[in-house]
């Protein structure tokens, strides 16, 4: 997966691998104050889904806010076919931007902010058909 993280006006691009286990999240590094009993810490670009959503509904249709903030760009409409990798939105939370880019290619079916919305963690930005 790519992120792509804006400092200063500089734009820096990283590549990560994410790793799960069978439970769909990763536990934190291992530090002297952590222990296997630790509550899951989810994964870069997985997000707490909704209780009334199955998981593979977030994972394939669903795109959540990772954060509280603001939409800056929709880069995305109704109809619209993405691949992987496409910027999707584009939050703003403590003056960082956050791209969201698509995890498959797809179509757009919905999409539920625009720019200047405030949005909430874990609300529904974009929906996949």
């Amino acid at each position: 997966m790519k992120l792509q993280i804006t400092i200063n006006g500089k734009t820096y691009t990283a590549e990560v691998e994410v790793l799960e286990d069978d439970g769909g999240t990763r536990k934190s590094g291992s530090g002297p104050d952590q222990s296997d009993s630790a509550a899951p810490i989810p994964a870069i670009g997985a997000y707490t889904p909704a209780s009334t959503l199955n998981r593979s509904d977030v994972n394939n249709k669903l795109y959540l806010s990772p954060l509280m903030g603001l939409v800056v760009k929709v880069n995305v409409k109704p109809g619209q076919r993405v691949e992987a990798n496409d910027l999707i939105i584009v939050l703003e939370a403590m003056k960082m931007e956050t791209s969201i880019t698509a995890h498959h290619a797809g179509k757009v079916k919905s999409v539920s902010v625009a720019p200047g919305d405030s949005v909430k963690l874990n609300q529904v930005l974009v929906e996949f058909e």
